[in-house]
């Protein structure tokens, strides 16, 4: 297995990109690690993906994701693809502990360059740096240790005002290195998610000072993570040997890991079910025929913590568009069946017939994932009003959007080559409903790199547009994303009433209390539907495991490589 099916799998790679189905949770190394969820999700009657045994050491991580990052620098790009790819080379002062059969969303933040942080009163914090943490033994940078100029140097890089992430930290107000092993961060008020903003893989991956003109970092990776890029061929492979002098001895287990660059889902799913890959996404319906096909295979599924959703052009953009007039959006949501949708992407008959509960919740602008710790059910009582506006009602619809009225067609944006085969089912599918309620739409599908993240993903269109939100694993990163001052706030959304519950989320200490707060942000959002959730990333992700593969666990957002895939081993 080991060697033809090495072989095999390295001979099918082509061009794209690496961003996950949001249809589904995709497994840890295949672009977003799989997202924990809300109790209930299960993978009855098969395999539970958990420890068996003591570790044992050496063989390869065998995985995928389809495309190339577009770059290589942790901070010169929003995408998925670069942010997966930083998780096995880079680390941050905080990770997400994960632990077989865990929800992610359950665990906590704990060490990971950092050795403790510390604080009297929630807005000043001490942060201590484990002791001989090595780079990587590359050069120019050649092993040296950690330091926290280090550390400062990243802060610069993701607080800079140019920054896309700078809106997620604009609460610190101050960063400091104390001495070679000790910063200091001073928030601007006391906030409750100061572990977990540093935990985030969103934001802090720490570089070498030295990746600021000894080499260029959009090309070159060195870092301190337990993986070591050893071989990058563009439109192939990305292969990456375990870190001698990781901090944790323990960790990995594995010698390496190899990252194929598969573009299309069939040719992933064929790899997995001869063995070649370790672990693949699979669509609902493939799940039972796949089952068949591998004997002993290892299911995991929980919701997504990926929210797809559709948005429109922001008011400098388009300022006299339909859409500036709440009716408009409002009818928009309306026009979607989500029950129907989630039918689309559940194959509820034929997981039963294999033992397998299919698991369907609708997101709201928080997903589903974040359980009844964060997430408003969409379909519960305590929503309250604004809940009529996810209910599928056509013709009240029909009858707003005349009422606002319409002139000519509206483009219709998505991106063809990034989110997978059901992206663009869904999107084809809300086409239609939105022409049902009478929209003229002209569709454009545009090229995600060239076009898509660097243009409609940060408002630069005009028209309606059908988009994906990055994972956070912070519940508040979501909030930032859409309503904050950042570039990424994708329709430019600054709702004054959001706006302030946004601000005392921020530093309410007690959680029940900041709950409320977070539950009236989805409320009054879903009054407004400034940006109307669909339900293609809300169903269920079926991820399946090699049966050899152990200690499998989940984690949130991109932090995979470093919370997940470390701790495999291979029983075989």
């Amino acid at each position: 297995m080991a060697g033809a099916g090495l072989a095999g799998a390295a001979l099918i790679g082509c061009g794209g990109d690496d961003d996950p189905e949001p249809s589904g949770t995709t497994a840890p190394g295949t672009g977003t690690a799989a997202a924990g969820g809300s109790p209930g999700a299960s993978a009855t009657g098969a395999a539970s993906p958990a420890a068996s045994g003591e570790p044992k050491r050496g063989g390869t991580y065998r995985s995928f994701t389809s495309g190339d990052p577009p770059t290589l620098d942790p901070y010169g790009n929003a995408s998925t693809g670069t942010k997966t790819f930083a998780a096995y080379v880079y680390s941050r002062l905080f990770q997400i502990e994960t632990a077989p059969d865990v929800q992610s969303y359950a665990a906590l933040p704990g060490p990971d360059l950092a050795e403790s942080g510390e604080t009297d009163d929630g807005q000043h914090w001490t942060v201590k740096l484990r002791p001989g943490v090595k780079f990587h033994n590359v050069d120019p940078v050649n092993g040296r240790e950690v330091t926290a100029e280090d550390v400062l140097f990243s802060w610069q890089r993701v607080s800079a005002p140019e920054s896309h992430t700078a809106g997620q930290v604009a609460h610190f107000a101050d960063v400091q290195a104390v001495d070679d092993s000790t910063l200091s961060f001073a928030l601007s008020a006391p906030s409750p998610t100061f572990l977990e903003t540093l935990a985030d893989s969103n934001l802090l991956w720490v570089m070498p000072t030295e990746s600021d003109g000894g080499f260029n970092p959009q090309e070159k990776a060195i870092g301190s993570g337990p993986w070591v890029l050893d071989n990058y061929s563009i439109a192939s492979q990305l292969n990456f040997k375990a870190h001698p002098d990781y901090y944790n001895a323990d960790l990995p287990y594995m010698d390496g890991a190899d990252l194929f660059i598969i573009p299309e889902y069939a040719n992933q799913i064929a790899q997995f079910r001869a063995g070649n890959l370790h672990t693949a996404t699979v669509n609902f319906d493939d799940v039972p025929d796949v089952n068949a096909d591998l004997s002993g295979v290892q299911w995991s599924a929980e919701p997504s913590n990926a929210l797809v959703f559709i948005y429109f052009s922001p008011e400098d953009m388009e300022p006299d568009a339909p859409w500036r007039d709440e009716r408009f959006r409002r009818a928009v949501s309306m026009s979607l069946d989500r029950a129907g949708l989630a039918a689309l992407g559940t194959n509820r008959e034929g997981l039963l017939a294999v033992g397998l509960e299919p698991h369907v919740e609708w997101n709201n602008i928080i997903p589903a994932a974040f359980g009844d710790r964060w997430w408003l059910d969409p379909l519960g009582e305590s929503h309250g009003p604004s809940a009529a506006n996810f209910e599928y009602q056509p013709d009240e619809a029909r009858k707003l959007v005349e009422a606002v009225g319409t002139q000519g067609s509206i483009p219709y944006v998505y991106t063809n080559n990034r989110y997978g085969v059901r992206f663009g089912l869904f999107a084809e599918a809300l086409h239609q409903f939105m022409t049902d309620i009478g929209l003229e739409l002209e569709t454009q599908v545009q090229d995600y790199n060239s076009q898509y993240i660097t243009q409609t993903f940060l408002g630069n269109f005009k028209g309606i547009a059908f988009g994906a939100s990055t994972p956070f694993p912070e519940v508040g990163g979501y909030v930032e994303r859409f309503f904050g001052e950042g570039e990424t706030n994708h329709g430019r959304v600054h709702d004054p009433e959001i706006t302030s519950l946004h601000e005392q989320q921020r530093v309410e200490l007690d959680e029940p209390a900041r709950r409320e707060h977070i539950h009236n942000i989805q409320r009054r959002n879903a009054d407004q539907m400034f940006y109307v959730p669909a339900q293609g990333s809300a169903g269920a992700g079926w991820v399946g495991f090699h049966p050899a593969l152990r200690d499998l666990r989940r984690t949130r957002a991109y932090g995979g490589a470093t919370e997940s895939i470390a701790h495999y081993w291979l029983d075989a």
